[in-house]
């Protein structure tokens, strides 16, 4: 058996309905505002920051093994040093004196060698800290921040969870009942406007929505539910003020 065909006025209602729905649902993501992508960017920002931050430490931690090898190299250089002055007081021959005097000098160029080496990664690794403590310090003023907005969001999500995930459910059982070519069009319209209002109320002459006259002729006909009537303006399909108090009542 074929399902009974709807009424203009109770597809209207359904549409109504699903709109006052819709509406709930909206106020709930404004209350939430832009809170979830502030509290996203802030983390991927955070995630960013922390990848350099550890790349940073990493860079510093090579330089300070670099730093500690030239060190540990001028010690060495400075032992054979004090070895050699000391054999140079036993040598026998010019051969022997030429060949320790050659290694003195080499030992004391690999000492000017590192000494130059440990300035340079000395003043390098003062200004690699510098950027790494300013990295660390606007991570924790990052997360400081990321803190109060998770905690704000989270506040709103638990008075409003409950709520939401109900309307969520209402919304997509309501949906089941209008047939797709207006739920298509109802959706057309809501994402078209800011404030998701597909279904204006006809008050006072004029369109809910735009607050455009609407025509006496075209008043009549929103009255009498025979069509459905898009506002010639904003494009909402309009419904008689009277209607809305009969549903709510």
């Amino acid at each position: 058996m074929a399902a009974k065909e709807l009424t203009i006025k109770e597809k209207l209602g359904q549409l109504y309905k699903l709109q006052g729905i819709d509406s709930k649902l909206d106020e709930i993501k404004i209350m939430k505002g832009e809170l979830p992508m502030e509290v996203s960017d802030l983390e991927d920002e955070i995630a960013g920051m922390t990848t350099k931050s550890n790349k940073l430490a990493s860079q510093t931690e090579d330089m300070d093994r670099e730093l500690s090898n030239h060190n540990a190299n001028i010690k060495e250089s400075e032992a054979l040093i004090l070895r050699y002055q000391q054999q140079l007081d036993n040598v026998k021959n010019n051969r022997e004196f030429d060949a320790l005097n050659k290694e003195l000098g080499m030992q004391k160029l690999e000492i000017q060698l590192s000494e130059k080496k440990i300035r340079e990664l000395a003043a390098a690794r003062t200004l690699k800290a510098d950027t790494l403590s300013g990295v660390n310090e606007n991570i924790a003023s990052r997360s400081k921040n990321l803190a109060a907005k998770q905690a704000e969001l989270s506040n709103i999500i638990e008075k409003t969870d409950k709520e939401e995930e109900k309307l969520v459910k209402e919304s997509e059982k309501a949906r089941k009942d209008i047939e797709q070519r207006l739920l298509k069009s109802y959706d057309k319209i809501r994402k078209s406007y800011r404030n998701g209002l597909a279904i204006a109320t006809l008050t006072r002459e004029s369109c809910g929505g735009c607050f455009n006259k609407i025509p006496p002729q075209i008043q009549i006909e929103i009255g009498v539910m025979k069509n459905i009537i898009a506002c010639e303006h904003c494009g909402r399909i309009l419904i008689d003020e009277a209607f809305v108090s009969e549903s709510k009542g």
